[in-house]
C-alpha cells in the first residue's frame, strides 16, 4: 500500500506484497532487497528480482506525503550487507519526509508546504468545489422560493440543538473517531535542504512520545526539523529519539509537551482476524484529520519497501492488509479495531499506478494498504525510547532475494565474500549449510528470502523457532534459538 509516499516512483519490479502459499511451490513473490537483517547478512535485489510484494508488477509505495529519491535498478546478485539496497517494490505509505516510495506504490508525500505548486493545485480544486457547491445552493434555494406553494409536503427535522450534542453510541465509527482523533498528529519534517514531507503519528505515551514511520521523518534525522499538529491547531516542536529503518519505526518526542495528553489504547494484533472492521487516520495528500474506515483483508502480509533511491534500506514487515482507503500522508497513522484500539501502523500501499490527483505523480489507494502489526510495532517503540537503538532478531544466515516460490536458499557467499552462514550463529549451531532452501518457519510457509526476513522479524532475539528446510531433495526440520542484531547499519 503505498501509503502515502509522494515522490519518485519505485523502480520496475514486482512490488505487490507476495501472497503466502499453502505450499512452497506457491505463487511468485517479489523480493525486496535486503541487508544482514532477519537473516545474516542480506544481499542486494538482483536485476529484475522483485523488490516488493506486488505480483503484478504495480510498484507499492510508502504512504506518506513527501517526496522521494530517484529510483534506482536492483543490485546484481545476493549481498549479505546492511542496509539492503531498495527493493524494486511497494513503497511507504505516507507523505513523510522520509525516503522515497515503498510498499504499494512510490512513496511521495505532500510536502509540508508545497513547493512545486502540487499542494496549490489541490487547493483550487477544492476551493472552485465549495464555490460550485455554493453557487448551486443558491440557485436552488431561489428557484424552490419563487415556486413555492401551499401545497408543498415537505417536512423538516426539528432543530434540538447544534450536530455537536447528537450523542453516537461507543460503537459507532463517529464515536470512535471522536475519541482517537485528538490523540492522532500530522507531523511535518523538513530536512537541512529545505526538503520535506509530511506524514502522521499518534501519542504512544503521557511523556509526549509520538510512534510513527521511520520513511515520516527520515528527512529530519542529523539536523532537521520536525514539528506535530495537533487537531486542535495546536503545533509543536519535536525531536528524533530513535528511528528503525529495517521495521520502519520511528519514535519522536514533543518540545514542550502538554500535562494532558491522552494516548491511544493499544490492541492485540496476534489476535486480528480476516473480515474485522478497520478504522484508519491520517493526513491523505495533507488533508490532515482524515478518518477512512475498511476491514482486514488478510493477514501475514509479505511486504518489502524501499523509497528506490541507491543509498536506501529495505523495509519488511509480515503486514496486516486493509481496504481502508490509505493515501500519501497517511504513513504512520494509526489502523484502528472497531472498538478504536491500536492494531497497526499504516505504512504502505499497493498501486497500479505511478499517476495521481491532477497529476500530481502521487499515487492513490486502489483498496490495498498495508499496516506493520501494533504488537512488533509496540516492542520496536519501546527498545527505541530505551536505547535509541533497534535491535533486530536473525538466524545468522545470508539468503537469495532472487524471485522465487520455492523457498529461501541460503546462499553460497556472504557480503564481501564472508561466509553465508555465520560462524557460531544460530543458523550454524542448527547445522544449516548454504543451498539449504528454508521452506517453513513454524507453521509459516516461507517462499522467498523476503518473506523469511519479515517473517523473523516478528519474533524477538531469545524466541525459539522451528526450521524447514530442504537439502539434496530431503526434507529436514530443526530447531534454533534466535540470535540479534543492534542498529541498521
Amino acid at each position: 500500500m503505498s501509503t502515502e509516499n509522494e515522490g519518485t516512483p519505485v523502480p520496475p519490479a514486482p512490488s505487490a506484497p507476495p501472497v503466502p502459499v499453502a505450499s512452497p511451490a506457491a505463487s511468485p513473490q517479489a523480493a525486496p532487497p535486503a541487508g544482514n537483517a532477519p537473516t545474516a547478512p542480506i544481499p542486494p535485489v538482483p536485476q529484475g528480482a522483485p523488490g516488493a510484494p506486488e505480483h503484478d508488477g504495480a510498484p507499492a509505495a510508502y504512504a506518506s506525503a513527501g517526496p522521494s529519491g530517484g529510483a534506482s535498478a536492483p543490485g546484481p546478485a545476493p549481498d549479505g550487507s546492511w542496509p539492503p539496497p531498495p527493493p524494486a517494490t511497494p513503497s511507504y505509505a505516507d507523505g513523510g519526509a522520509g525516503a522515497g516510495s515503498g510498499w504499494g506504490s512510490s512513496w511521495q508525500q505532500p510536502a509540508p508546504k508545497p513547493r512545486n505548486g502540487r499542494g496549490g493545485i489541490v487547493a483550487a480544486v477544492l476551493a472552485a468545489a465549495l464555490v460550485a457547491g455554493g453557487l448551486g445552493g443558491g440557485l436552488g434555494y431561489t428557484l424552490a422560493k419563487n415556486n413555492d406553494d401551499t401545497g408543498s409536503t415537505t417536512v423538516s427535522a426539528t432543530d434540538n440543538g447544534s450536530a455537536s450534542q447528537v450523542k453516537r453510541s461507543p460503537g459507532t465509527i463517529a464515536a470512535v473517531a471522536a475519541k482517537a482523533l485528538p490523540s492522532t498528529v500530522t507531523i511535518e519534517a523538513e530536512g537541512a535542504s529545505g526538503q520535506g514531507g509530511t506524514g502522521t503519528g499518534f501519542v504512544f505515551d503521557t511523556q509526549g512520545h509520538i510512534v510513527t514511520n521511520n520513511h515520516v521523518v527520515a528527512e529530519a534525522v542529523g539536523g532537521g526539523k520536525l514539528t506535530a499538529t495537533f487537531p486542535s491547531g495546536k503545533k509543536y516542536d519535536a525531536e528524533v529519539v530513535g528511528h528503525a529503518q529495517g521495521y520502519d519505526v520511528a519514535v519522536i518526542k514533543l518540545k514542550n509537551a502538554p500535562s494532558d495528553l491522552k494516548p491511544l489504547a493499544l490492541g492485540d494484533s496476534d489476535k486480528v482476524a480476516v473480515g474485522d472492521e478497520t478504522i484508519a487516520i491520517g493526513a491523505p495528500f495533507g488533508l490532515s484529520n482524515t478518518v477512512t474506515t475498511g476491514i482486514i483483508s488478510a493477514k501475514n502480509r509479505p511486504v518489502a519497501s524501499s523509497d528506490g533511491s541507491a543509498s536506501s534500506k529495505a523495509s519488511y514487515m509480515s503486514a496486516l492488509q486493509t481496504d481502508a482507503s490509505i493515501n500519501p500522508g497517511n504513513s504512520g497513522g494509526p489502523l484502528l479495531d472497531a472498538g478504536g484500539a491500536v492494531i497497526g501502523i499504516n505504512s504502505a500501499i499497493q498501486s497500479s499506478s505511478s499517476g495521481g490527483l491532477g497529476g500530481s505523480g502521487q499515487s492513490g489507494s486502489i483498496g490495498l494498504g498495508f499496516a506493520i502489526p501494533i504488537n512488533q510495532a509496540k516492542y520496536v517503540a519501546q527498545q527505541l525510547i530505551k536505547t535509541g537503538q533497534p535491535v533486530y532478531a536473525k538466524i545468522g544466515a545470508s539468503v537469495s532475494l532472487e524471485d522465487t516460490t520455492d523457498g529461501a536458499k541460503i546462499t553460497d557467499q556472504g557480503t564481501s565474500g564472508s561466509a553465508a552462514v555465520e560462524a557460531g550463529g544460530p543458523a550454524a549451531k542448527a547445522g544449516l549449510k548454504p543451498g539449504d532452501v528454508i521452506t517453513k518457519l513454524d507453521d509459516t510457509v516461507i517462499d522467498s528470502g523476503p518473506t523469511l526476513i519479515g517473517e523473523i522479524w516478528t519474533h524477538k532475539p531469545g524466541d525459539k523457532v522451528t526450521i524447514t528446510y530442504e537439502r539434496g531433495g530431503q526434507e529436514h526440520t530443526v530447531q534454533l534459538a534466535l540470535g540479534s542484531r543492534e542498529g541498521d547499519s
